[in-house]
């Protein structure tokens, strides 16, 4: 594996003992504060932050005034590099795809469509170009403090990208159907995404972040023989070309998506971000042991939860997840709905389960 080529950090070693199944010390935590939350309460929940700092080591007072906006969560329209138009009607929430004005809705426009560059085109930056150089040279300097040199894709950068370029609707029919024009977008955003992992790989990536939203609520929104068809072989392709060159994959991916947990093994995966609720917790336990499971805690039971309801779910995660040997982290996510008090109780669980392990 790359990363055996310098020093690591105690944190950084003990997330990849987790990846590996080398009896790491922790169980790794991570939590995510949407912006939309800091937003909303601001001071309040800083203060709630700042009481845990075992979970927020790097934050300082007042950082979150300091806090940017990706374009894709600040209100409005906005046009990407592919054309795709997203709106935004909740600052600090991610944007959503048009559909009436996806750049494929009609076939006639692909005859003349030209993707971007995927060397100079910044998706998340569409105003700039890609300084390689300078991405190269961040990517020397994490590993100079004995962190993971981490890059990553565009989120929905496979399956979703499908259908931010034609509409869903349009995609499911064409699915249905088996639109030989739609072999023509896939091979376009395979070699998109392909050009990009090998440029990463190139300057020296270490580990890549993939995010695809792949399933529903209760299945996947197409059936498991087209899922294989279709989006299977992007992810042998690029998962194989990062497994080849000794680099860790990670994938988060929102919905049920139990059904291609195997599949995704198969490719290449090292690391695998699910939801808790649209799973299932007996589901996902299949998989202890064979995969490293960032577990997604329920995001849809923290608005409305007591205090012992929460209490529960973490021990029945841990319960039912965890392994001496690894292959489980916690990945916790804060939305804008979630009460302070629980808020406070999260954190507080979160860090029994640093002491714990």
């Amino acid at each position: 594996m790359r990363y055996q080529t310098h020093f690591l950090n105690e944190k950084t070693d003990n997330y990849i003992r987790t990846i590996e199944f080398r009896h790491p010390k922790k169980i790794p935590l991570s939590v995510s504060i949407m912006p939309a939350t800091w937003k909303k309460y601001g001071e309040t929940i800083e203060k709630i932050v700042l009481d845990h700092p075992t979970l927020f080591p790097d934050y300082k007072k007042g950082d979150f005034k300091n806090y940017t906006y990706f374009w894709a969560y600040e209100k409005g329209q906005h046009t990407d590099t592919w054309g795709i138009v997203w709106n935004n009607i909740e600052e600090g929430l991610d944007s959503q795809p048009v559909e009436e004005l996806a750049p494929l809705r009609k076939w006639e426009f692909l005859d003349n469509y030209t993707p971007p560059n995927p060397l100079t085109d910044d998706w998340g930056n569409p105003n700039e170009k890609i300084n390689w150089e300078i991405r190269k040279k961040t990517l020397e300097e994490i590993k100079t403090k004995g962190n993971l040199a981490g890059g990553g894709l565009p989120h929905g950068f496979i399956y979703m990208w499908h259908y931010y370029l034609r509409g869903f609707s349009n995609f499911m029919l064409d699915v249905a159907d088996r639109d030989p024009r739609l072999d023509i977008i896939n091979k376009m955003i395979i070699d998109y995404n392909t050009t990009l992992v090998n440029k990463w790989i190139e300057i020296g990536v270490e580990s890549m972040y993939f995010g695809d939203d792949m399933g529903l609520q209760r299945s996947l929104p197409i059936s498991l023989n087209d899922w294989r068809h279709y989006i299977k072989p992007a992810y042998k392709k690029i998962l194989g070309t990062c497994k080849d060159a000794g680099v860790i994959s990670y994938l988060h991916s929102d919905g049920c998506i139990i059904d291609i947990i195997d599949d995704l093994i198969e490719c290449g995966l090292n690391v695998i971000n699910p939801q808790f609720r649209a799973n299932g917790l007996k589901n996902l336990a299949k998989f202890k042991g064979k995969i490293c499971i960032n577990q997604d805690m329920d995001r849809q039971l923290f608005p409305f939860a007591t205090t012992s309801q929460l209490k529960d779910h973490f021990k029945e995660v841990i319960d039912t997840l965890y392994l001496p040997e690894g292959g489980l982290m916690i990945y916790t996510e804060i939305e804008q709905d979630v009460p302070l008090k629980n808020v406070d109780t999260i954190f507080n669980l979160l860090e029994e389960i640093e002491k714990i392990t």
